[in-house]
């Protein structure tokens, strides 16, 4: 860290401990996510930790959302861990065709929080260090309406700004149908600019092989030019054993 980014984590610390709040057992990479998501402003930034530590000591009470709570989400095989990308980034690809919008708003809450959490894990060399970021690439193709799931959308990008700040590091929108630009300018509308500029809606050639180079050939399913397989999130297995130790995201 260079001594603006020091004086700011020193803030951050005292500003949270007014709250009522700690960040006790935090490192200082963990604290500049939050401080970046923020603009650097002491007091948001503040805010938006106590608010993220008060959301997961409530929702997610076990440190993880285990495969049982999730179990129907799981079933529609939609959701794909691909391993690291070239720049050392988990990958994940989404089927979205494959989605079917859920009754249960919870529920799928629950399955964002389990998926996020696992996608991250998975980027951990031995431990978290704090500033791993996913790459996401949404594959459309065969998309039709019964699988449009606005809500769906919203939430999972929304848990991405408010409770896992800076961990998205690209996402990429593949085979995008005509009908899908109208839902996409409305779901745009509840992202952050800052969100927003980290979307990339895969278009020409030229777009299709910088997909490529960034996410990398081992990592890119073979359909979308790489040379990997496609692995489902539940059968992919992280480091450790023990998910009550590794999905304990901070």
């Amino acid at each position: 860290m260079n001594q603006k980014e020091e004086l700011a984590v020193a803030q951050l610390r005292r500003a949270v401990h007014k709250q009522g709040s700690s960040t006790e057992g935090f490192g200082e990479i963990t604290l500049i996510r939050f401080l970046v998501a923020r603009s650097f402003d002491i007091d948001k930034a503040a805010k938006m930790f106590v608010q993220w530590r008060n959301w997961r000591a409530s929702f997610v009470p076990l440190g993880y959302i285990p495969d049982s709570e999730v179990a129907a989400e799981l079933q529609q095989n939609k959701i794909f861990l691909q391993g690291l990308a070239a720049r050392g980034n988990p990958v994940v690809a989404v089927k979205v065709h494959r989605h079917v919008p859920s009754k249960d708003p919870l529920q799928f809450k629950k399955f964002v929080v389990h998926l996020l959490d696992k996608v991250i894990a998975s980027g951990f060399r031995g431990k978290e260090v704090g500033n791993e970021k996913l790459v996401a690439v949404l594959d459309l193709q065969k998309l039709a309406y019964k699988n449009i799931d606005i809500r769906g959308l919203i939430t999972g990008f929304q848990f991405l700004q408010d409770y896992y700040p800076e961990r998205l590091s690209k996402c990429y929108l593949l085979n995008m149908p005509g009908f899908f630009v109208r839902v996409w300018r409305l779901v745009s509308r509840f992202l952050e600019k800052a969100t927003l500029e980290k979307i990339v809606i895969v278009s020409n050639e030229e777009e299709r092989r910088a997909l490529i180079r960034e996410v990398g050939v081992d990592a890119l399913p073979e359909e979308y030019g790489g040379r990997a397989k496609f692995t489902l999130l539940q059968d992919f297995q992280l480091d450790k054993p023990s998910e009550e130790k590794t999905l304990l995201i901070t």
